[in-house]
Formats: structure tokens, C-alpha cells, sequence
């Protein structure tokens, strides 16, 4: 048995800290890993910083407070587990100075480094540009959610580097194959469906003009979970809000999933986690080739890459058009889930490298 203090960032209402973190718990606990869970950001903060736009001073002052007193008890651990960084925008020597003494791991499923290193202040560039790498380099480990960032991570000098995917629990998304759902009824319209945040629904404006153009030959509903009121003009769209409780269902209920992203630094720290939700769900995708999306979805088999708006259209076009071509891409997309990307295949693996990183075996 190893004591481990959990440091996200977030509690089960952000997606990287409820998908990396909070999900392993039970597998971890029955691996030997006893858990204890800090977050830095409570879930009423998060909720504020989507509906006002910040957290407000004096709540975050009050998170990072409580983050310091917790590091201050982190010798009554084997190994300090912590998302990205434990405070953030604070100088290095500080975070070091309260890590110092035990191993720490270090879990990215985000380019955060840009936040740092390309900054528009060339101040915040001089100071914090390597912040994070120089974190990096005195972890036990770090894991990293695809090859872009760990390749930053070697590149930092950290003398361990993992690649774990953001992974979905089979037991959470039950999977019936589309050809034994039913036809649909005749005034159902197919749904093509999006998911994600306020923080991210940006991207859907990538996918305007295509949606546009196709609705001018196929009719459809453009379902939009977690994103909030997004104005796209000439598409018939259905918003839901997002919550755990309802994600599968509102997904499974669908017939084509999307994740249209820019082209950029930022992106290719992605790490594809709505193309694997959309896959465990028996949907095929279309997806912008860019970053991991090019090695989660294989081209022609469980779904397509597009790279221009006419790429998008024709693609979005064959799958709305035959339900079988849907059926069979999504069996292969689901089939490709629990072969890589599901949390049965990599909790077992999460609990024995932080039992290796803690002193265990």
C-alpha cells in the first residue's frame, strides 16, 4: 500500500480533472494506492468563472491558501500526483521549494506550457516561459495524454516519460450497435452532435460554413452539449446543457459525432477525448486532421479527417446518407476503444507506475 496525494486542478466538474484523476480512484484503491484528493479549484469556483467570466479575487485567493497548507503536510505521503502544476502563475522557486523532500508526478492532457511560453506579455515570456519544463525535469515521472507533450517532456529533461491517453469507462457507456437501434422515425432528423464547454464551443465556428452547405442538401439537427447559446445562422441547432448524469445517452442518441479544431501549437496538445467518447458510443466521426485526432481516427474506417470546408462537407454527406456506412464505422470505432482507449486497459497501468514512483512495486 502507497499513500498518494492527489493534486487536480479541479473537482468532477473539469473534464481533465474528473477524466484523469477522479475516474481512477476506485481502480487505483483496489490496486494498493490509498488516495487522498486535494483540488485546487472547488466546482462552485469553476461554475462562476463559465457564468462571469472569472473566478473573483478573493475565492482564488482562499484556493491557493488551501493548496499551500495542503503541500505543507505532504511528507505524510510516498508521492505527490499533480495536474499540470500545484500553483500556477506563483514563481517556481516556491511550488519547488513546497515539493521538495517527495517524489512527484506530473499528469498533462493540455499544452499548458503555451500558456506560459507564448504569451503575448514578453515579461511573462522572460519570467515563466520554462516554468514548466523546469518542473518537468525534477518529476519522478510525468504522463502525458499524447506524443506532443511528451515529447515537450523529454525535451525538458524529466527522466521518465509516460503516454496515457484520456480514456472512457466501459462500464459507463453501454454500446448497441446503430443496426440494432431501430430505424429511426421518419420525422426524426439525423443528429450530428458536438461536446464540449463555454471554453471550447469557439470551435465549432470552424465548422460554420460546411454545416451551412450541407444543410442546403441534407436535413439534420446540429446537437450541442455543454457549449451554451452559440448563434450559427442557416444550421437548425438543438442545444443541451452538460451534465455526467446525462453525457452517454445524449451522445448515444445521436448518429455522426464532430471535433472540428484550428491548426495550431495549442491544438496539437490536444488529446482527442470527444472522438473517444463519440467511439464508445458507436458513432463514427469526421475530425480535423490535426494533432492526435490523426492517429485516434483512421481515415475510412472508423470515421474521416478534413482539412478543408469542402473535405468536410463531402464527408459529413456520405455518413448522413448511409446509415450503414454509419453502423460499420461505428462498430470499428467502439472496437478501437476497448482495445486502447478505455480506463479498463489503463487503470491497472496508472496504479503500477505510481506504485513505481512512490518507492513501491
Amino acid at each position: 500500500m502507497i499513500k498518494v496525494l492527489a493534486l487536480p486542478k479541479y473537482g468532477r466538474m473539469g473534464a481533465s480533472s474528473r477524466l484523469r484523476f477522479a475516474q481512477y480512484l476506485p481502480w487505483l484503491q483496489q490496486e494498493g494506492v490509498q488516495i487522498t484528493a486535494q483540488p485546487l479549484l472547488s466546482d462552485e469556483l469553476l461554475l462562476a468563472r463559465y457564468q462571469r467570466g472569472s473566478y473573483g479575487l478573493w475565492p482564488l485567493l482562499r484556493a491557493y491558501a488551501g493548496r499551500w497548507k495542503t503541500l505543507l503536510q505532504r511528507r505524510h505521503f510516498d508521492v505527490l500526483w499533480i495536474e499540470k502544476e500545484a500553483l500556477p502563475w506563483l514563481p517556481l522557486w516556491l511550488e519547488l521549494a513546497l515539493l521538495r523532500g517527495v517524489p512527484y508526478v506530473l499528469d498533462y492532457d493540455d499544452a499548458i506550457f503555451h500558456n506560459y511560453d507564448q504569451h503575448p506579455n514578453s515579461w511573462v515570456r522572460r519570467l515563466f516561459g520554462r516554468r514548466l519544463d523546469k518542473l518537468m525535469a525534477g518529476a519522478t515521472l510525468v504522463v502525458s495524454g499524447n506524443h506532443y507533450l511528451a515529447q515537450r517532456a523529454r525535451d525538458a529533461g524529466a527522466p521518465r516519460v509516460e503516454v496515457v491517453p484520456t480514456v472512457i469507462d466501459l462500464d459507463r457507456y453501454a454500446y448497441m450497435p446503430k443496426s440494432q437501434a431501430g430505424v429511426p422515425a421518419a420525422d426524426k432528423l439525423p443528429r450530428i452532435v458536438w461536446i464540449g464547454s463555454p471554453a471550447t464551443v469557439h470551435y465549432l465556428q470552424v465548422l460554420h460554413e460546411p454545416l451551412r452547405a450541407l444543410a442546403e442538401r441534407h436535413a439534420y439537427v446540429l446537437r450541442i452539449i455543454g457549449g451554451g447559446a452559440v448563434e450559427l445562422p442557416g444550421v437548425q441547432v438543438e442545444v443541451l446543457p452538460w451534465s455526467e448524469a446525462t453525457e452517454v445517452e445524449n451522445i448515444g442518441t445521436c448518429d455522426v459525432g464532430v471535433m472540428p479544431l484550428l491548426d495550431s501549437f495549442w491544438e496539437r496538445g490536444k488529446c482527442g477525448y470527444k472522438l473517444i467518447q463519440y467511439m464508445a458510443c458507436g458513432l463514427p466521426v469526421v475530425a480535423s486532421n490535426v494533432g492526435v485526432n490523426s492517429e485516434i481516427v483512421q481515415d475510412g474506417e472508423n470515421g474521416f479527417l478534413a482539412s478543408t470546408p469542402d473535405e468536410w462537407v463531402a464527408a459529413l454527406g456520405k455518413l448522413l446518407e448511409n446509415q450503414s456506412l454509419r453502423a460499420q464505422m461505428g462498430l470499428a470505432g467502439r472496437q478501437l476503444v476497448e482495445r486502447c482507449y478505455c480506463i479498463q486497459q489503463t487503470g491497472p497501468r496508472m496504479a503500477k507506475l505510481l506504485h513505481i514512483s512512490g518507492g513501491g512495486r
